[in-house]
């Protein structure tokens, strides 16, 4: 099995569609590496995020606005021969970008309630509304992405005498 690299923007925005969390990692304000899972949006090559406005994260991101941010769809165990321990692998596909953070302002609500919006048709395709005090005790982040990097594991290599292009891959299930 192999790991292939994606650089289709097309697959890059499938993979990330697929995913219903992402993990931020920024160096906090002790110059120190910090990650933590968030919900998001994406549209166009930007990211939407969102937080309470204050706090150690916050304080943080303000000291250095550089982000790397990882996605991950949900894997699977696979494998070529089921008596051979280094034909196991993972099989699924990640993605990681960098950009730097900019907050969106609370002067401008019409803009927070749009990424908000945009953030929540990740999880449902139901309509919100947002009363001010909500828009204006939310801290809505925007990160312009610089570069995505896309894998996809746990591929069979196309020259195993066991591969068949027709027929997927044998998965173990944990659940």
């Amino acid at each position: 099995m192999k790991t292939i690299t994606v650089e289709d923007l097309k697959v890059i925005e499938e993979t990330i569609a697929q995913c219903k969390e992402c993990f931020i990692g920024i160096i906090d304000k002790n110059g120190l590496p910090y990650v933590v899972p968030m919900c998001f949006g994406y549209q166009n090559g930007i990211l939407y995020l969102h937080s309470a406005p204050g706090g150690f994260l916050i304080e943080s991101v303000e000291r250095n606005p550089a982000i790397c941010i990882t996605f991950s769809t949900p894997s699977s165990l696979v494998y070529q021969h089921p008596d051979v321990a280094c034909s196991y692998r993972m099989k699924a596909s990640s993605v990681v970008c960098r950009g730097k953070v900019e907050f969106v302002e609370d002067d401008n609500l019409s803009e927070k309630s749009r990424i908000l919006d945009l953030l929540m048709k990740q999880y449902s395709e139901k309509a919100f509304t947002y009363a001010e005090p909500a828009l204006r005790n939310v801290k809505v982040w925007k990160v312009q992405v610089n570069d995505f990097s896309c894998k996809k594991f746990g591929v069979h290599h196309p020259n195993s005498t066991k591969y068949d292009p027709n027929v997927d891959d044998i998965s173990i299930s944990f659940e």
